[in-house]
């Protein structure tokens, strides 16, 4: 990929979603990694992590400016949050809450106890979530559900949006051809995030079996 090879021969040609998004930025510049951000968030198999180290380099090499990488990637971050508040919106609470109904082990009661979670917390859950992965894509559908005030969702998008972005970026700047170690750290912190998330929904499970198991006892004594 000549994004790479430019400024260092030995550099191995980048491939898979690397290569992709070098693609873009060789294409047509900074909105290009703005374009790869705004997939990211649709889709949220793509890293960012890999995406955002990757435009700070090009951004050293000169290729693309930096504040012009800071700037569309943050679009980039609040058009894919804004499409996924949609999905959100447009599903709504009824259909919200039919279709929890048909998950196995959730309850109605689950529902409601997260629209009060969420109606406590949600303001800091769309900024924080921000910079989660994974839930920094999935944060959108709630607020979206929940009729979030667009301007709040917005203000909250794009802060949160632009401290993650511009975390990686620089980083991505500063390490120059070395920036593939911020990926390989963040790979870390995405499997402590995802075994978290996978250890509560077991938790869940266990609990809610532990409980059907429990009221099943008690109605056939």
């Amino acid at each position: 990929m000549t994004v790479i090879a430019a400024s260092d021969p030995s550099a191995a040609p980048l491939d898979g979603v690397a290569g992709w998004a070098a693609d873009l930025m060789e294409s047509i510049g900074a909105a290009g990694a703005g374009t790869a951000i705004a997939l990211e968030n649709l889709f949220p198999p793509l890293p960012s992590e890999v995406i955002l180290p990757l435009a700070g380099f090009t951004a050293s090499q000169g290729r693309i400016g930096l504040i012009a990488v800071l700037v569309w990637t943050t679009v980039g971050s609040v058009v894919g949050a804004v499409a996924l508040y949609a999905v959100g919106a447009l599903l709504g609470r009824d259909r919200t809450v039919a279709l929890a109904a048909r998950i196995p082990l959730v309850k109605a009661s689950d529902i409601l106890r997260t629209e009060a979670w969420f109606a406590r917390h949600g303001t800091k859950a769309v900024f924080f979530g921000r910079m989660v992965p994974i839930f920094r894509s999935m944060i959108s559908v709630p607020a979206g559900v929940e009729r979030m005030p667009m301007r709040i969702f917005l203000t909250l998008t794009t802060l949160g949006s632009l401290i993650w972005n511009a975390l990686f970026v620089m980083a991505g700047y500063l390490l120059g051809s070395r920036w593939q170690q911020v990926t390989s750290l963040v790979d870390t912190y995405s499997k402590i995030v995802l075994g978290a998330a996978v250890l509560a929904v077991l938790a869940f499970v266990v609990l809610r079996l532990t409980k059907a198991g429990k009221g099943g006892h008690r109605a056939s004594r």
